[in-house]
């Protein structure tokens, strides 16, 4: 008889936008990417690995974003991420001699030293430059289940497109079957976003549940009688699970989350900054502009421009303490849940993964200490994913979800506003267009068959939710714009081309070799 009264579904959304220039020897962009393999991606494998070897069972739902597969598996990012972490050992190691005089200091140089040094071996000697074979591992033992997301991260609420909403879903499908073997039974909607119909598209994949923000499903009909804590089935049969509130804030909120504590290290100091220039300059981009380097040897201290220097053992104290306190946190909720439902409720609690090492340096020790003890010291609950639930509770209620995203209001409004709202008459054509050429050359080969092809790919980059994020934000803007204008521009010359057979064969395959996504693709995907 099983002794618990709920359960945890702990989700981590991994993706970062496909950043990859080979036209220039050195991007600024691309390391985005490699920040997150060092910091994220590769302390979460050494996490995993120290739990399966001491057989601590954990449950852990994660995604693998489309764009993210592409560059962990794409040779020229490969070798220019090796380059990038050799260059921060050898920064490492010039630091140990620098602060041989300043222990504490010191003692940081040697951590980040033997730490780098141990993300490079088990980048390149454990899983030969393709870490997507570590969770492909722990998909195959049962540990982790990963999901997929839309092909580009492409917002599907604002496609009033139908065929290219369902291209974004079904792209991404085939893309994770050539990776882990078999077709994804979940899905991240990119940036939670759902409005009526996605759930049939998805169906039509063969995806069998998906995640929502609280509200769409509270203000779904009917009412959920469960609210959050129970997953709905569309009228598709398609699940939708709802995020926690709760346990949300508890890790993001800027003012009450874990990865505010002040004994925390601190992000924004760091060596690129602090450092005198012309020690640093050799490890900066050519362009010679100081940028954050990952070295950092200060604490978060506090609301104040002074820092104290970075203590390990004590933040990693910390982050026990944090995950014990989320543990409880849990346990008192599910108690309070199963008595006053009367069922055993399920608290999803998403997050995005780069959190985890990158912004908080600590969460992949919070992660694994959160993951022993629910192991070890309590009964209450027991981790899950969302396919092992309907399994087991293959009986929900129905309902209809309403329109929803996460971000400021809930409402698209992140994604459509009067920063990126320019963007969206250029991504609705190019959807029409697309389909126009498909059914126009429904039997394509040689020259116009890849021009179709690469038409398809500059869609699909340009339609990725990540740049009309960025001019939100405000971070990087310049960039978001040249990457839209871009990725308009080559399609509308393929278009256009295409329509009057003169496909420039040098410039396709120079264009080819830029935007090389989904080398299986096929156009016809936008047939009717």
């Amino acid at each position: 008889m099983s002794e618990e009264k709920g359960y945890l579904a702990l989700v981590l959304h991994a993706h970062l936008p496909f950043v990859r220039h080979p036209e220039y020897e050195h991007f600024l962009e691309e390391d985005w990417f490699f920040e997150a393999l060092t910091e994220t991606y590769i302390p979460l494998i050494e996490s995993f690995d120290r739990l399966i070897e001491d057989k601590v069972d954990f449950r852990l739902t994660m995604s693998l974003t489309p764009t993210l597969l592409s560059m962990m598996s794409d040779p020229l990012l490969q070798y220019r991420y090796l380059r990038h972490i050799n260059k921060l050992i050898d920064l490492a190691g010039r630091e140990i001699e620098r602060t041989r005089w300043t222990p504490e200091f010191h003692e940081l140089a040697l951590m980040y030293f033997w730490k780098l040094t141990r993300a490079r071996q088990i980048f390149t000697e454990r899983y030969y430059s393709n870490i997507i074979q570590a969770f492909k591992r722990y998909q195959d033992m049962g540990k982790i289940e990963i999901i997929t997301c839309a092909a580009t991260h492409g917002y599907l609420p604002l496609m009033p497109n139908r065929r290219a909403a369902r291209a974004q879903i079904e792209i991404a499908c085939s893309h994770y079957e050539k990776h882990f073997g078999r077709r994804p039974r979940g899905i991240w909607l990119p940036e939670c976003g759902y409005a009526p119909g996605v759930d049939e598209l998805l169906k039509q994949a063969g995806i069998r549940f998906f995640f929502t923000d609280t509200h769409g499903i509270l203000f779904g009909t009917p009412r959920p009688r469960y609210g959050i804590f129970a997953p709905v089935y569309c009228p598709s049969a398609v699940a939708a699970f709802g995020r926690d509130m709760e346990s949300s804030k508890q890790v993001w909120s800027a003012r009450q989350g874990y990865p505010g504590d002040y004994d925390y290290r601190e992000f924004y100091r760091d060596v690129g900054f602090d450092l005198d220039y012309d020690y640093v300059r050799p490890y900066l981009h050519p362009d010679g502009h100081r940028v954050n380097l990952g070295i950092k040897y200060y604490r978060i201290t506090g609301q104040t421009e002074h820092k104290e220097p970075y203590r390990p053992s004590i933040a990693r104290e910390k982050a026990a303490a944090h995950a014990g306190n989320f543990m409880f946190n849990r346990e008192k909720q599910i108690e309070w849940l199963h008595d006053f439902l009367g069922i055993k409720p399920i608290i999803v609690s998403p997050y995005d993964a780069e959190l985890f090492g990158h912004w908080w340096y600590e969460g992949p020790e919070w992660i694994e200490f959160l993951i022993r003890k629910i192991h070890f010291d309590q009964k209450t609950m027991k981790m899950i994913t969302p396919w092992e639930y309907l399994e087991r509770h293959p009986k929900l209620q129905v309902i209809a979800p309403s329109m929803s995203s996460w971000g400021w209001k809930g409402y698209s409004e992140v994604w459509l506003n009067g920063d990126n709202d320019w963007i969206y008459p250029h991504l609705h054509m190019m959807a029409d267009r697309m389909v126009i050429l498909a059914n126009r050359f429904p039997d394509a080969e040689g020259l116009a068959q890849r021009a179709l092809n690469q038409a398809a790919r500059e869609l699909l980059l340009a339609q990725g939710s990540d740049w009309a994020f960025i001019m939100k934000t405000g971070t990087m803007v310049e960039y978001a714009h040249k990457r839209t204008k871009d990725h308009i521009a080559r399609f509308d010359r393929i278009y256009n081309d295409l329509l009057s057979s003169q496909v420039n064969d040098q410039w396709l395959r120079e264009v080819e070799h830029r935007d090389n996504i989904f080398p299986d693709i096929d156009y016809r995907i936008y047939r009717g």
